[in-house]
């Protein structure tokens, strides 16, 4: 079984206004309201994908209730750690000349809530995958992943990492099986500018002997770069088409990498092509990949 972690799951609404202006009453031409978070995320493109996965983090409130809900018409199993003091949040995505974001806090996590979830990845059982995504909340110890995968260690769970600076390194000492910063994530930790896919190499290179097992690294445009287990350098250009919406790209990525290693029985290469198509899916379109778009995308790049 997959679990995908959220630690701060949302509502998502996305609206669209003409000519937005500061200070004056705006009316909406298109709205819609989704369950956000980059583990949720994943679980969504999973399900779309036709694979089975389970939600986990912490929700609370109405807008708690309402995610769930939400997941439940996707057919996603969820179990999450019910909070009892304040809201799940709401997260504002407002698309007019530019696009503009208000995130919500979210509810406030206790020890008792965060031992709760221990106790439910302690259920994991060896085969299992688990994918940590996203930041930290401010509720919640920075340490978090680090002492997930610490509990975790050596019980023969695989686990996927989509995190920056600190909460990446950190972890790398645990072997996650597979983590996927942007070339710009990249760049930063090392203190330089990673622009084509060849500056790249080294610098992932970098990430896998400090213990990761597989490195994905999106680059937007330009495509992707996987370094497997094996040492196997994967390149390639990203499919062509216009981009609509960047949020949940690189969630969508980790979900197709996901589907194609399981369907392929291991297949780097294919999980790498499935990975990238996915992600531009979702890029390409105003939600989240589908099936029948990652397809069509994988067979342009025949």
């Amino acid at each position: 079984m997959i679990y995908t972690v959220t630690f701060n799951p949302a509502l998502d609404y996305i609206v669209r206004t003409e000519n937005f202006r500061i200070g004056q009453v705006n009316r909406t031409n298109y709205e819609k309201m989704l369950p956000g978070g980059k583990g949720i995320n994943v679980s969504i493109v999973l399900r779309n994908m036709g694979i089975d996965s389970t939600a986990l983090g912490f929700v609370a409130g109405f807008t708690g209730q309402e995610i769930q809900e939400e997941l439940k018409t996707y057919g996603i199993g969820t179990d999450f750690i019910q909070v009892k003091e304040g809201i799940s949040r709401i997260n504002l995505k407002m698309k007019s000349d530019k696009e503009t974001e208000i995130n919500g806090q979210g509810p406030k996590i206790t020890e008792q809530d965060i031992e709760a979830l221990f106790a439910q990845l302690d259920q994991l059982e060896a085969g299992d995958w688990l994918v940590i995504s996203g930041s930290v909340p401010n509720t919640l110890p920075q340490d978090m992943y680090e002492r997930i995968m610490s509990r975790l260690d050596g019980k023969g769970i695989r686990i996927v990492v989509d995190a920056t600076k600190d909460l990446l390194v950190k972890v790398l000492k645990y072997h996650p099986f597979l983590v996927k910063p942007n070339n710009h994530e990249l760049g930063e930790l090392y203190g330089v500018e990673l622009r084509t896919q060849e500056e790249v190499v080294p610098y992932a290179r970098r990430l896998q002997e400090a213990g990761a097992q597989n490195i994905l690294i999106s680059m937007a445009g330009e495509g992707a770069v996987l370094i497997s287990e094996q040492g196997d350098v994967l390149k390639s250009p990203a499919p062509k088409g216009t981009v609509v919406n960047s949020v949940g790209a690189g969630d969508s990525m980790v979900a197709g990498f996901l589907t194609g290693y399981l369907e392929s029985k291991g297949d780097y290469e294919k999980a790498f092509r499935m990975g990238l198509c996915a992600g531009s899916a979702s890029a390409f379109s105003e939600e989240l990949a589908t099936r029948q778009e990652v397809e069509t995308l994988l067979k342009s790049l025949s």
